[in-house]
């Protein structure tokens, strides 16, 4: 019978959630979905000393703004709680104590000094095959001593004893065949000093223990594969070890190498979900959200990094991506990360989203500069004239103010040159003309049957009554908006103008 599916994201909660983890989760998530399967997430905090205060709340908040929702996790609970590593250090021991009766695993007592020794004495050290044997371990010492170093609670670790000689291969699901050679492979901690597992014993119980049928992970994890595969053997879990897919790695912009957070720095884009505010420097990284991306457009994006339908189609619901989305469509090679792109993303998303679903976001955007919207039928008509003229959430405001606030300031320059009599009187003329009712259309043809009465170049006069409305040389149609504004108030402005041009 086949498995049902169970798949996880699996973080740490060490600081900020980069875009790759998150498109991590959301590849979880889509498969999970398409397979009428289920999305654990499950925080791993086994390092103590990366822990880092409000991390995994963020992550909790970071999923939920993006609309990828578990089914079970710390705050929701299920069947295989709990759901923090650190909850669990009580099941890993007894694994680790497994593999070293079967010989598959050793205690190590070198000290952290001795192992610092090591690394100088021999460049890229690694502790493996062909270093263990000149180590302080119960490979090298007698039973008696071991005994009475475990007697006395002597510091030590539990390594496992990666097989001389060996290929370690699995198929992945992206890359396909995927082959190791054992003696390239360090022995890797598996139980700490302080009784915590590391990363590579934990996932493996945790994963057998949750059921997990398929494992989506960046790139970065592949080096880890064969230590990972070997526990699953040599635990006695080979027929239960999930599926494998190795996501390829986001790139910076150049190609060249992995996007990290110093990249966003330099090049003056986020990397991360959310806002993120270090809890020991006071230190704030920006990220999507209050950049003014909408969860739509970041989580369409991502999932346009590395993977694709097989059309042209770029433009994608969650429920759009969860029905097309297949393993088989997943790249093998890294993605660039394209700010202007994903800004193109967000600029589509805001043109094809409906008024009333970009109200409360308007709102909040002025509230945010002490500015409180009351007319929403109003913000509702404006919403809808300025919103293709916005790439970001955060362009409203600038987009949109003078439709809630006179212009104080003209760009005089750009008037007063070519400024006469002639245009003053037809601007007093045209101000009798106003009514409510009439569209943009009749108002430009009202405007533009006046100038010829006036001897007047309907050109010229546009610009002039653009300023007079808005300040400046900007802003969607300006008959739209002297629609938008009312007869009354564009009455008011254009008066107002006459009196500053002249």
């Amino acid at each position: 019978m086949e498995k049902k599916v169970r798949v996880r994201f699996a973080p740490s909660p060490t600081g900020g959630l980069h875009l790759g983890g998150v498109r991590t989760a959301l590849f979880n998530y889509l498969f999970a979905k398409k397979h009428n399967g289920t999305f654990v997430l499950r925080v791993e905090d086994t390092d103590q000393t990366r822990f880092v205060a409000g991390a995994e709340e963020y992550i909790v908040s970071c999923l939920a703004w993006c609309g990828i929702h578990p089914d079970e996790s710390p705050q929701l609970g299920g069947q295989f709680e709990p759901y923090r590593q650190s909850e669990r250090k009580s099941t890993y021991k007894q694994y680790a104590e497994q593999l070293i009766a079967d010989g598959f695993a050793y205690y190590a007592f070198d000290t952290p000094e001795e192992l610092d020794a090591k690394r100088k004495e021999i460049p890229n050290f690694l502790y493996g095959l062909s270093s263990r044997m000149g180590m302080r371990n119960s490979l090298t010492l007698s039973e008696e001593e071991v005994n009475e170093l475990l007697k006395n609670n002597t510091p030590h670790v539990v390594r496992i004893k990666m097989p001389a000689d060996e290929q370690v291969s699995f198929v992945d699901m992206i890359r396909g065949l995927v082959t190791f050679e054992t003696n390239l492979v360090d022995d890797k901690v598996l139980l700490k000093a302080d009784g915590m597992p590391t990363y590579h014993l934990a996932v493996v119980a945790d994963d057998r223990a949750m059921e997990i049928s398929h494992i989506f992970r960046g790139e970065e994890w592949l080096p880890s594969a064969p230590v990972h595969i070997l526990l699953w053997k040599c635990l006695g879990w080979e027929d239960e070890m999930p599926g494998w897919a190795h996501l390829p790695l986001i790139l910076k912009p150049d190609g060249n190498g992995k996007l990290s957070k110093r990249d966003g720095d330099r090049l003056g884009f986020p990397v991360y979900a959310q806002n993120w505010t270090d809890p020991k420097t006071g230190d704030m990284t920006k990220g999507f959200k209050e950049l003014g991306f909408m969860p739509e457009a970041f989580v369409n994006l991502l999932a346009m990094l590395g993977w694709n339908d097989g059309t042209d189609q770029e433009l994608f619901t969650m429920a759009g991506l969860i029905e097309k989305f297949s393993v088989e469509r997943i790249s093998k090679a890294g993605a660039k990360f394209d700010f202007e792109k994903a800004k193109w993303y967000n600029h589509e998303w805001i043109k094809q989203t409906d008024a009333n679903g970009l109200l409360d976001i308007v709102k909040q955007e002025y509230a945010a500069k002490g500015v409180i919207l009351a007319d929403d039928q109003f913000t509702l008509k404006v919403i809808d004239l300025i919103k293709d003229r916005c790439n970001l959430l955060t362009d409203f405001v600038a987009q949109s103010e003078y439709f809630f606030t006179a212009p104080a300031v003209y760009d005089l320059p750009a008037v007063q040159s070519k400024w006469n009599a002639e245009k003053d009187a037809f601007f007093k003329s045209y101000i009798a003309l106003l009514e409510d009712g009439p569209g943009a259309v009749e108002l430009e043809e009202k405007f533009k049957a006046l100038a010829v009465e006036h001897n007047l170049k309907p050109g010229e006069l546009m610009l002039p009554f653009r300023i007079m409305l808005v300040g400046g040389k900007f802003g969607p149609g300006v008959f739209d908006i002297a629609v938008t504004l009312g007869a009354e108030d564009t009455k008011k402005r254009i008066l107002a103008a006459l009196a500053a041009f002249a």
